[in-house]
This record gives C-alpha cells, sequence and structure tokens, in this order.
C-alpha cells in the first residue's frame, strides 16, 4: 500500500480526464463557490455565442475563444481535483486486492467450529485461524500466538507477531497468518472495519472539509462576491463613459480577477496532504488531523521504543575486587544462555563479542537453569557443585546473606554509578561470592537527536514520558535531546499533561499502543495509534501508523505543516497574480474613450481584444501548471515560522505578481503571431 503512484500515470491521468467531465454536474460544482461562478459565466457565455453565430456577429472568433478558455479553466480546476482523487483511488485499489471475501472458522455455542464467510461475521464472534489461513476480520487475539504477514496492508514483507494480551493484541482482516495459531474475538461488522474505513478514506469518499479548508473558502466567496458586485456596477458607468463592454468582457473580467487558481487547486491539495500521508504509510481519519499536525507546538514521545530501541542492552561488565571481567562475562553468559529477553541475550551476545565465550556444550555440563521469578527477582544456573545468580542488586544481597556474605562495597559503589547514570545494574554472584556488575543500558536510537533538532528548529518542544525514575529519566532526556521529560507517568498523568499544555493554548501529538494510552491519543489533537497495538488506541487515535513505527510522528509534523503552507503559498500566488491581471484588462476595457489608461499597459499588449483573450488564457493554463506543486507540496525545511512567512511573501508574493506579467505578455505575443486576436 505505501507504493508511491506515479504523478503523471496515464491511468489516473485518462480517468481524472473523465472525471472532469463529470464534475461539471452543477450539483458538484455549487460545492465550490468560486469555479461555480467560473461555470455560470461559462453557460451565459455559451448561450450568447449561439446569438452571435445566428446573427453572423463580427466578433464571433474572439467571443469563441473567451467561451472555450472559460470551459477550460472550470475543466482545469475539476482536473486537479481529480488527479488527487485518482492517486486516492489506486491506493485504494491495491487495498481492495485485501479485502475478499475469506471462509472462517467461527465457534459454536457448543464448542464446535462452523464455516462461514467473512462477510457474516458480527462483532463478538470468536474465530479460529491456523497457519496458511487468512484472518477473516478485524479483532483481538485472545488466545495464542502467531507470526502475521501484514504485507497487504503496510506494504512491508516481515511478519510480525500477534499474541493474546498485552499491547500487539489487535489484527486487520485480510492479513495471514504464517505460523501457529491464534484465536480471535471479532470487534467490527461487515463494512465497518479498519480496511474498509482505509478504502473509504484513501477515496477521498467521506472526507469533510477541514475547519481552515472551510474558512478559506468563505473568503474566496466573500471576494468573489465583491468582485461580482464590483463588474455588475461597472456596466452603468461603461454606458455613461460611452464605452459599453460586452457580456463576454465583463465575465472574462470577472473571471480573472476572483482568485481561481487557488479555488481551482484548494480541494487538491487538502486530498494530496492526506495521499502524502498515507504514502508513509499513515492512515489519518481526518483532514482535521493533518492540519492539526501542521499547527502541532508540543510532541509527547514515549521513551520506550521511540526514544530508544525498546530494550535494554548490556554495554560492559564491572567485575568486583579480585575477580577477573572474563570470569564475570563467563558467569554472567552462563546464567542467560537460557534467558530469552532481549536483555539476556545481549549479555550472551556481548560475552562472545568481547570475550569470544562461545559453543557451550550445554548436556556436557549438567546444567540445570533457573528462571526468573517475580518472587526472587533473579535467574541463573545450577552446575555441578556451582551456584550462578544474576538479578537485581537487592535479590543477590539476599542470596548472599543466606550463604553468609555480603555485597562488597566496589559492587555497591558500581550498582550506584550505574543508576545516576541511567543504567540497570545486574549483580552476578557464585555460590558465596559476588562476581560483579552487569551494565544494561537504554540505548537511543541513532540519528534521533538531530531529528528532534529539526523539530526544535520548527518551534516544537518534546516531552519524553517514562515510567522510568527522574534520576533515569533525566539522563536519557538528556542524551537524547528532548526538552522535557515526564517520569514515573500513568495514565492520569499523561492526560493531565495534554490538558495543561492545551490550557496554555498549545496543540499535542503523541503515540501510543495501548488500552492505556488510548485516553491520551483521545486527549491529544493528534493522536497517533500504532496499527500494531489495542483495538481501544487505534479507536482513540485519529491517525494510525501501519508500519507502528512511533518516531514516526516527526514526519506527519512535517507533513501536516507542508500542507499547510502549499495552501497558503498557493492563495498568496492566487491573489498576488491578480495584479497583473488588472494591468492587462482594465485598461483594455476603455482604452478607446480614455486613452490616457495607455499608461497603464506597461506590458505593451497589441490590442484590447489580445489583452482580454491573454489574461483569460493565462488564468486557465496557470492551474495546469500548479498541479503538481499542489499535489507534491511546496518544499519545507525546518524554520521558524517568521522566516517560512517572509520567504512565502517572496517568492510566491512577489512571484505571483511577476510571472503573470510575462505569461500574459508571451501569450499576447503568440496570439498575435497565429493571428488569433485582432
Amino acid at each position: 500500500m505505501a507504493e508511491k503512484t506515479s504523478l503523471w500515470n496515464t491511468q489516473i491521468i485518462g480517468q481524472a480526464t473523465l472525471d472532469s467531465f463529470r464534475k461539471l454536474d452543477p450539483r458538484w460544482m455549487v460545492k465550490n463557490p468560486v469555479m461555480f461562478v467560473v461555470e455560470v459565466g461559462s453557460v451565459l457565455t455559451s448561450f450568447l455565442l449561439v446569438e452571435n453565430y445566428r446573427h453572423h456577429h463580427v466578433s464571433f472568433a474572439f467571443n469563441l475563444q473567451i467561451t472555450l478558455w472559460l470551459w477550460f479553466t472550470v475543466l482545469f480546476a475539476n482536473f486537479a481535483e481529480a488527479m488527487a482523487e485518482g492517486r486516492g483511488k489506486a491506493q485504494a485499489d491495491t487495498l481492495r486486492k485485501a479485502k475478499g471475501e475469506t471462509i472462517a472458522q467461527r465457534y459454536r455455542a457448543d464448542g464446535g467450529f462452523e464455516e462461514v464467510a467473512s462477510g457474516l461475521l458480527r462483532a463478538g464472534d470468536v474465530i479460529y485461524v491456523q497457519a496458511g489461513k487468512y484472518i477473516a476480520g478485524d479483532g483481538e487475539v485472545i488466545e495464542g500466538v502467531a507470526s502475521v504477514d501484514e504485507s497487504a496492508i503496510t506494504g512491508e514483507s516481515a511478519p510480525v507477531i500477534r499474541e493474546a494480551g498485552g499491547d500487539r493484541s489487535a489484527v486487520t482482516g485480510g492479513t495471514k497468518v504464517l505460523s501457529d495459531w491464534i484465536k480471535v474475538r471479532i470487534t467490527s461488522n461487515p463494512g465497518e472495519t479498519f480496511l474498509d474505513r482505509m478504502i473509504a478514506l484513501v477515496e477521498g469518499a467521506t472526507r469533510q472539509k477541514t475547519p481552515n479548508e472551510i474558512a478559506l473558502s468563505i473568503l474566496l466567496s466573500g471576494l468573489t462576491i465583491i468582485f461580482l458586485l464590483a463588474v455588475v456596477t461597472l456596466q452603468p458607468f461603461a454606458i455613461y463613459a460611452k464605452a459599453p463592454q460586452t457580456v463576454f468582457v465583463l465575465v472574462s473580467l470577472l473571471v480573472c480577477l476572483i482568485p481561481t487558481t487557488i479555488g481551482g487547486l484548494l480541494s487538491a491539495i487538502g486530498i494530496a496532504g492526506m495521499d502524502r500521508l498515507v504514502q508513509y504509510n499513515v492512515l489519518a481519519m481526518s483532514g482535521r488531523a493533518v492540519e492539526a499536525a501542521g499547527d502541532v507546538n508540543t510532541l509527547l514521545l514515549d521513551k520506550t521504543g521511540t526514544i530508544t530501541l525498546g530494550n535494554r542492552q548490556a554495554t560492559e561488565f564491572l567485575p568486583a575486587p579480585d575477580v577477573s571481567q572474563e570470569r564475570l562475562a563467563n558467569a554472567a553468559q552462563l546464567a542467560s544462555l537460557s534467558d530469552e529477553t532481549p536483555e539476556g541475550r545481549s549479555i550472551v551476545v556481548l560475552a562472545k563479542e568481547k570475550y569470544n565465550l562461545r559453543g557451550r556444550d550445554i548436556g556436557g555440563i549438567h546444567a540445570e537453569f533457573v528462571p526468573f521469578t517475580a518472587q526472587t527477582r533473579m535467574s541463573g544456573v545450577n552446575l555441578p557443585g556451582t551456584r550462578i545468580r544474576k538479578g537485581s542488586a537487592d535479590a543477590i544481597a539476599r542470596f548472599l546473606e543466606e550463604q553468609g556474605a555480603s555485597l562488597p562495597q566496589k559492587v555497591r559503589d558500581s550498582v550506584e554509578e550505574i543508576a545516576r547514570a541511567g543504567g540497570t545494574p545486574l549483580v552476578v554472584a557464585e555460590n558465596a561470592s559476588a562476581l560483579g556488575v552487569i551494565y544494561l543500558k537504554d540505548i537511543v536510537k541513532g540519528g534521533l537527536k538531530e531529528r528532534l533538532a529539526r523539530l526544535r528548529a520548527m518551534g516544537i518542544r518534546t516531552i519524553m514520558i517514562t515510567g522510568d525514575n527522574p534520576l533515569t529519566a533525566a539522563v536519557i532526556a538528556r542524551e537524547a535531546g528532548v526538552d522535557d521529560f515526564l517520569a514515573e507517568a500513568k495514565p492520569k498523568d499523561k492526560m493531565d499533561l495534554i490538558k495543561r499544555e492545551q490550557g496554555k493554548g498549545k496543540l499535542v501529538a503523541m503515540t501510543g499502543d495501548g488500552t492505556n494510552d488510548a485516553p491520551a491519543l483521545a486527549q491529544a489533537d493528534v493522536g497517533v495509534a500504532m496499527n500494531s497495538g489495542t483495538q481501544a488506541a487505534k479507536e482513540a487515535g485519529n491517525m494510525v501508523d501501519l508500519d507502528s513505527n512511533p518516531t514516526k510522528l516527526i514526519e506527519i509534523v512535517e507533513i501536516g505543516k507542508q500542507l499547510l503552507m502549499t495552501r497558503g503559498a498557493l492563495t498568496t500566488f492566487s491573489i498576488a497574480n491578480d495584479v497583473a491581471k488588472y494591468f492587462a484588462i482594465i485598461p483594455a476595457m476603455f482604452l478607446g474613450v480614455f486613452p490616457v489608461l495607455g499608461a497603464l499597459n506597461i506590458m505593451r499588449l497589441h490590442s484590447p481584444e489580445s489583452a482580454i483573450l491573454s489574461a483569460v488564457i493565462f488564468n486557465a493554463i496557470i492551474i495546469v501548471a500548479l498541479i503538481p506543486l499542489a499535489l507534491k507540496g511546496v518544499k519545507y525545511e525546518p524554520k521558524a515560522a517568521d522566516i517560512l512567512l517572509r520567504r512565502n511573501l517572496l517568492l510566491y508574493g512577489v512571484g505571483g505578481i511577476i510571472i503573470p506579467f510575462i505569461g500574459i505578455k508571451l501569450i499576447d505575443v503568440c496570439l498575435v503571431a497565429l493571428h488569433m486576436a485582432a
């Protein structure tokens, strides 16, 4: 699903061209007041053109060109919107391939199975899915563990683990179980699945205008009404000045003065913003969420899995007095051979890499492994005549006390030093002797500090959330480069933090994957739920990251800012290029009566007729020229808002004035050369 669709895909262009004509339906056009006015003007000039033809009007050729270009203006605006929708539909087609009719094994009341089609499953049904079978609907794993192929949804070929309990229990209909089996409780009815919602959203079928879009539409409608009144009242003035204008000229003036450029591209910009998120495998449940991402002031980042790799890694062996590092590493590795936790595996790997300890013959040494329990808080191995244990300092101290020994002061000092540095100390003991300490450390993800610096350059404050104690949290926060942290955080603490930030007038974004994150995800302005997380988290957030990569919040914020910048840039350009059209059309309309207006013809356009026609043509083709920018978005750079505003005004404001002067003049020259204007 994450495949990027080519901007000028021939299939999309063909469909968009047909959709451009379908969208001429007034019931559709009235949703865009600016372009609706242009369509009404096109219809009016078309009727008058028929009368011109019947009466052999001398200006028929000029009026025909005006009418055609007015229709082209409407069609080009429809084409921009259809192109944006077409890219979404291409994504939806990929999703539909994953949404087929699947046969599920549903549990009956007597405990047996019955085979039913996926379309008959209802929320609350329980199904059994074994290796090689497709999961028939969205649900929660309530028993079992299995590897699942989610490539049809995420585009990622690597399988993922889904298991009962915890935050990785949610499964999506249309994905395939690769190994083992799971029992799934269905959580959605037909037509309401996650896949159904994704298809509808990427097609734009359920997309509503965002508050910013509505506000901009009201502004554009207001400008349109103002210019409509100005043009209507211009005719009496022209009659008084004995320079009455034809309806064709008046409609041309109106179309060129109203903000047709942004009016034609506004919808495409919004759709394209959501499409860019889809290309990053992020599903936005509304355009409002994308816009909010662009205005985020505070970003909440969970420590584990977002800022750090998610599992503490062994980084160093600190031996006790008179104990060699090799002896400590050997004992630590023996005690960890049966430890399948990431921490245990990292101890084995560190001993291999630093001391070349490998190739253990477990059977030959008659090892009896002692598993970790919450009561003992340690694990280890029993060998003939030897007991090796590793665990917390308190647990090992008790183990030694039972044998009449105690922890050496140097070991205690190492434990305290590791704790102050934000790490986790594991003490290793052999019989009645403490051998030393293993330094487990949270590994901050590579390049994260630089990425957080980019957010700071955008004016976004980053806060790390962790359940660690304040001392450990402070060390990780300093190493990662976050602006602040919340230690020993509970679900209510997250909620309170978000409310405090929002109380200061700030917009807050956060990620989460567990049921305990759901309240905070719902409270946040941008709540990004992990697809691997629980159903509660996915329903609470307004975005879902299909790759379950919490650091993707950074890309989401950048795409949101890019959307707002693109809309602002093209609005600035649209209003600015009206200036050139004034200089093209107004002098042309009254030049015969007021020759002094010739001083305003600074473009030295050939004639009033060519001036009006050139402005109308430019007004139409600039929409097509800006479609790639509307779909790709303005290039975003992490800079302060005032710097971005100055650049926006300089590039798109000044550029919006200069480009039409050049474009209208070139069109005028071509019209004269082709004898298409008098």
